[in-house]
């Protein structure tokens, strides 16, 4: 009956670290993404892995530059109602600005 039960303990314990491992990765910015698949891809040996990993540098890194767009944008509104003196709209501005250019990072 211990050995069944160690055996559960171990699976369980693999399942957590795949878990913990995807969280992990998930959490990594799109530009340190784009950047792993990119040199990934100038290591690649065929022509077909060094498409897939630039097809996954690219995706990352359009994520990253919508954020920085949008991150901008939110910065000039930002900028625009904090020179009226519009303070909590600036102030909303600047924490969508501040949201965006995390997930840039």
């Amino acid at each position: 009956m211990k050995l069944t039960n160690v055996k559960l303990s171990g699976l369980w314990a693999g399942i957590i670290l795949a878990f913990c491992s995807f969280y992990s990765y998930a959490g990594e910015s799109h530009i340190a993404q784009a950047l792993k698949h990119a040199e990934a891809a100038s290591k690649a040996d065929t022509g077909k892995a060094v498409a897939e990993h630039a097809e996954q540098a690219k995706k990352h890194a359009t994520t990253a530059d919508e954020h920085l767009d949008a991150g901008v944008k939110s910065l000039d509104s930002a900028i625009e109602h904090g020179n009226m003196g519009h303070a909590d709209v600036a102030k909303k501005s600047a924490e969508e600005a501040v949201k965006h250019l995390k997930e840039a990072q």
